[in-house]
């Protein structure tokens, strides 16, 4: 017949197998949990900063300015007149009454030499 202290030392040392088993399972569990974290606020940056980009522009965005090359053929050659951007960044002006084609960047005057 086994001894009591035999028995229970033989239930412990069960349990602790099963405890170190489990820990083993919870430690890789966690470490997939931090790697999906990761690439999950991977996905939340790149959805803001696309949903920043395509946003409708701001009051302020609307009324920067940039260089466009001057449409008036008597201004001195490379001097540029500050007209307000259809959107920060954009080399494209907004349009207004006696605005030339020439205050286009070139590729869009060749856009509209082809779409006229």
């Amino acid at each position: 017949m086994a001894s009591v202290v035999g028995l229970l030392e033989a239930r412990e040392l069960a349990a602790r197998e099963r405890v170190e088993g489990l820990r083993e399972g919870a430690d890789q569990v966690l470490a997939e949990l931090a790697d999906e974290e990761t690439d999950w606020e991977g996905w939340v940056i790149a959805r803001q900063r696309v949903g920043g980009v395509l946003a409708p522009p701001s009051v302020q965005e609307t009324a920067s300015a940039v260089a466009v090359p001057a449409a008036d053929e008597s201004a001195e050659p490379g001097a540029a007149s500050l007209v307000k951007a259809a959107r920060a960044g954009s080399i494209v002006p907004v349009w207004r009454p006696g605005l030339e084609a020439g205050a286009l960047a070139v590729e869009c005057q060749r856009n509209l030499q082809v779409l006229t």
